[in-house]
């Protein structure tokens, strides 16, 4: 390969600079890298003609879609790398956007894993949630889009079959104890009897492995026909158990539609875009149905061309396991993108892959339904994202904001006692919840419990990312509004921090009621209803919701570690249970330490012996 790369000198007009670099463009295949006025990589791509390809940016703007003109507007600079062929450069392409993350590519998660549904090789089969397919003589179903849609299938087939959901491992003829709830309320064939053979469970299971498959009917012959069996030897409850289950089948059954032939794995693109938004669903289809789909939506600033389109196509399987031996797209590519994308994807997975664009038939059915999927998903979220924006602006109106905030922190306290204090900042973007900027702060200068003292601290930590010019993490950019879940006085606490530091950003406080609920919005001085518009108030109840749970899980997180670490275990008489038993009745260190002799002993199974033995054991502890 040759690195071509040009300088940006600042005192050449940047279409000068331009009109350079375009004139030594070799007519090959490669990479071009376009750059803004900092330096940042925004955006890459690849052709098999570089001087074509790269000059078509620069003409008339009639001819370019808004996007790519925003694009363009902010090219300041670009290099560029020759390859040997068109697949070396959509290769290369792949990597240099999985490295840099241009604004205007595509984005996706990358390495996803894929999990599946496994049935284990054993006498009594479990179902169980798989991340990838190992040769142990296992059978695996999927994948699946998420853990969620694949959980909610294993929960619906445990019903259906009456499962058992425990990790408990039976055995014929040995009872692990009474049955619980479960089998009490007909979800549950109790296989911990004992009563149940190996032959019976596995007869079961070959039932489940039809459903998995798409196979619904002769399940459903299997289960009529031991239904009629058990109604003809007047074992009627055996008989209703059966037809709960073929009704349970039925309603599983709905959502998997056969649309293909059995024995056909294939993944189904379809691609949908309005001027300013766009969306890709894909559907999955193993054994002949739909088992799941994913849905992809696309930011309104990146591009949406055949070439990125190509590029998503290869960057999706990222998993070799999850590679298809057939790809169906609803919208068109150039011939040579796709058997570049094919020969990639042969190399990856180890099998053929055919891509291709069908015209009638089956697959042209298939390829309709991913774009009507497509076109409702997008109708769907821009209709939400109406709903964000009117949110957005009525609270804007209500606390006479100079701006609407696009940008909201909000900020909660959580602590176990006079330790494990933690402070949680959630981020709302657009609208929206946005969890990979969220953040907890340990607290470290208070003492005892105090919110005022813990929400300075925070806020101080906080607010220091935004003096500190160097930083790049999100805490580096302010947000437009601040939130806190509290009243006057936390709102009083926090302003005067902002103040101290030179950050001018408003703060209001989310005041509830003593129910809990979300009463009012608090300024510091007086209080704003927002009781009366329902939109406003789930608006903010939900946020206040989100921020409580987040910084509480945190804390517990913490409590239970330490309560781990406690090994009351050690302590002769104290199993397992009733270790756990003493946590969950006392909670946190603190109260365990000042646990009387009269609360140990409340606990089923600790007597005064094992009481004295638990405080011993707590004393020798702290003085360690």
């Amino acid at each position: 390969m040759i690195l071509l790369s040009f300088i940006n000198g600042d005192i050449m007009p940047k279409n000068k600079v331009i009109e350079q670099k375009l004139s030594v463009l070799p007519h090959t295949p490669g990479v071009y890298i376009m750059k803004n006025s900092q330096g940042n990589i925004i955006y890459v791509g690849k052709s098999k003609n570089l001087k074509n390809r790269v000059s078509s940016y620069f003409q008339s703007t009639d001819k370019l879609s808004l996007k790519t003109i925003k694009l363009v507007n902010n090219i300041q600079d670009f290099d560029i790398i020759t390859t040997d062929t068109e697949t070396d450069a959509l290769i290369l392409e792949n990597e240099l956007i999985k490295k840099h993350i241009p604004k205007y590519n595509i984005k996706l998660k990358d390495s996803k894993q894929y999990p599946y549904i496994k049935i284990t090789n054993e006498p009594f089969p479990k179902l169980l949630i798989a991340h990838e397919r190992k040769n142990d003589k296992c059978k695996y179903f999927g994948p699946y889009t998420s853990s969620i849609s694949a959980k909610d299938i294993i929960k619906t087939v445990q019903k259906t079959f009456s499962l058992p959901s425990c990790d408990k491992k039976f055995n014929y003829g040995k009872s692990l104890g009474r049955p619980c709830l479960n089998y009490h309320i007909n979800q549950c064939t109790a296989p911990c009897s004992g009563k149940i053979s190996a032959k019976e469970f596995s007869e079961v299971f070959a039932e489940i492995e039809m459903v998995l498959k798409g196979d619904y009917s002769s399940a459903e012959k299997s289960l009529e026909k031991k239904m009629l069996d058990a109604a003809e030897n007047m074992n009627f409850e055996a008989a209703a158990k059966h037809r709960d289950s073929i009704k349970n089948l039925k309603k599983l059954s709905t959502h998997q539609k056969i649309k293909s032939k059995p024995g056909i794995d294939k993944d189904v693109f379809g691609f949908y875009e309005t001027e300013t938004n766009s969306v890709m669903v894909i559907l999955y289809i193993r054994e002949g149905i739909v088992i799941d789909k994913n849905v992809v939506y696309i930011n309104n600033d990146e591009i949406t061309d055949a070439e990125t389109l190509s590029d998503f196509i290869l960057r999706y399987y990222s998993c070799p396991e999850t590679i298809p031996k057939n790809i169906y797209l609803s919208f068109t590519l150039q011939q040579d993108q796709i058997l570049s994308i094919s020969n990639i994807l042969k190399d990856k997975s180890g099998h053929i892959v055919e891509i291709n664009t069908p015209k009638s038939g089956v697959n042209k059915k298939l390829c309709d339904m991913a774009l009507q999927n497509a076109t409702e998903a997008l109708k769907a979220k821009e209709k939400q994202d109406e709903n964000d924006i009117s949110v957005l602006i009525k609270l804007a109106q209500t606390l006479n904001l100079e701006i609407i905030p696009e940008t909201i922190e909000s900020y909660d306290i959580s602590n176990s006692g006079d330790s494990d204090i933690y402070c949680g900042m959630i981020v709302i973007e657009n609208g929206k919840f946005k969890k990979s900027n969220y953040r907890a702060f340990l607290i470290k200068t208070t003492e005892g419990v105090d919110d005022y003292g813990a929400m300075r601290e925070a806020l101080t930590r906080r607010f220091m990312h935004l003096k500190n010019s160097e930083s790049t993490s999100s805490l580096s950019t302010p947000p437009d509004l601040i939130l806190l879940d509290g009243g006057a006085g936390q709102v009083s606490v926090v302003r005067e921090v902002a103040k101290q530091l030179g950050i001018n950003i408003p703060i209001f406080g989310m005041v509830k009621d003593k129910f809990h609920k979300t009463r009012t919005i608090t300024d510091g001085d007086a209080e704003i209803s927002i009781a009366k518009d329902n939109l406003l108030f789930s608006f903010i109840y939900k946020i206040q919701e989100e921020v409580h749970r987040f910084s509480f899980s945190k804390m517990d997180a913490a409590r239970r570690k330490k309560m781990k670490k406690l090994e009351l275990t050690q302590i002769k008489g104290i199993g397992e249970a009733k270790a756990k038993a003493i946590y969950n009745k006392f909670k946190t260190l603190d109260n365990l330490r000042n646990a009387s002799m009269e609360e140990l002993c409340s606990i089923k199974g600790v007597n005064p012996d094992i009481a004295q033995k638990i405080l011993d054991f707590l004393k020798n502890e702290m003085e360690k």
